[in-house]
């Protein structure tokens, strides 16, 4: 019975978060417009609202091509691998049925976005284009460079509060959240995830001005949506992760929603209104910015909390 509860509750979970990713496309679209000073999509159904459930039909309707020199099966699976994984992500969110909330968490959620990394790699060698190679190469350079930032981001949070498991900040930010006195850090968090998720100005992985569309340029109809939506859930999964570290993370209540909307407003923003950043700058940020920033925080972290045994 139990096991039955528990794939229940798993499938509503995917299947609500498959919606919000249809209606992030949508706000992203209208964003986007406001910002160019036009209207975005407004024809189907009242202002536009089912627009993301016809795209959906559309694209999935449409005949699936492929390049007849490409490693077919590689080609074929790694769009269902990245989703699978994007969604996989989603299970260590602390509901407030305890799905799978587990104590290691955080480990977890390291270990699925490590993984997604192959998917990006695999489909754009096994295109067997030059360009969707390239843009694969980028992608994967790009983000195991961002995610030691992540990582060691994490790592200060887990010194700090001395447990993996993501319900825990829940309980240390009662009285206070901890952006305000981790606004550095949430900046840092911030960025990283910009990169982490190939969003502008980090988009070097689908840089159209140089690689057409970057690794997924070979895609068609259903293999592109399926990258499409990996994407969008990941988005989504860092923006509810940011409001969980750094803005109270009282995931029972509706307020933590909002916020969560805010920050994926705040991902469609960047990209409204950045340009790409150069590659150089993009890996000289990584390395020479975030990575030392990274560090001093948590040993500044270790520190505080041998301060305290020690004294206290």
């Amino acid at each position: 019975m139990e096991l039955i509860l528990s794939l229940v509750s798993m499938l509503i979970l995917v299947i609500c978060v498959l919606v919000g990713v249809a209606f992030l496309t949508l706000l992203e679209r209208k964003v986007l417009g406001y910002i160019q000073i036009r209207k975005g999509p407004n024809k189907v159904g009242l202002m536009g609202i089912p627009q993301p459930f016809c795209d959906a039909i559309k694209l999935f309707s449409k005949e699936q091509t492929y390049p007849l020199v490409s490693n077919y099966l590689c080609y074929y699976f790694s769009p269902i691998f990245s989703l699978f994984l994007a969604l996989t992500t989603w299970l260590c969110v602390p509901l407030l049925v305890k799905l799978y909330s587990f104590d290691l968490g955080i480990l977890f959620f390291l270990s699925c976005t490590s993984l997604g990394v192959y998917t990006v790699m695999v489909a754009g060698w096994s295109s067997n284009s030059n360009y969707a190679l390239l843009g694969g190469l980028r992608a994967v350079a790009q983000t195991i460079s961002y995610e030691v930032s992540l990582a060691l981001v994490m790592m200060s949070f887990i010194m700090m509060i001395g447990s993996f498991n993501l319900l825990d900040f829940f309980y240390y930010q009662k009285y206070m959240w901890f952006f305000f006195f981790m606004m550095p850090l949430a900046l840092v968090w911030f960025a990283s995830c910009l990169a982490e998720t190939n969003r502008t100005p980090f988009d070097f992985a689908e840089g159209e001005s140089e690689l057409v569309s970057g690794f997924n340029v070979e895609y068609s109809s259903g293999g592109f949506a399926l990258i499409f939506l990996a994407e969008y859930a990941s988005i989504l999964f860092m923006s509810m992760l940011f409001s969980l570290i750094f803005l109270g993370g009282n995931i029972f209540e509706l307020m933590f929603y909002l916020k969560l909307s805010l920050i994926s407003f705040l991902f469609i923003w960047a990209r409204g209104t950045l340009p790409r950043f150069r590659y150089d700058k993009l890996m000289f940020l990584a390395w020479k910015c975030f990575l030392p920033f990274s560090l001093n925080y948590l040993i500044f972290f270790l520190g505080f909390k041998v301060f305290l045994l020690i004294y206290l």
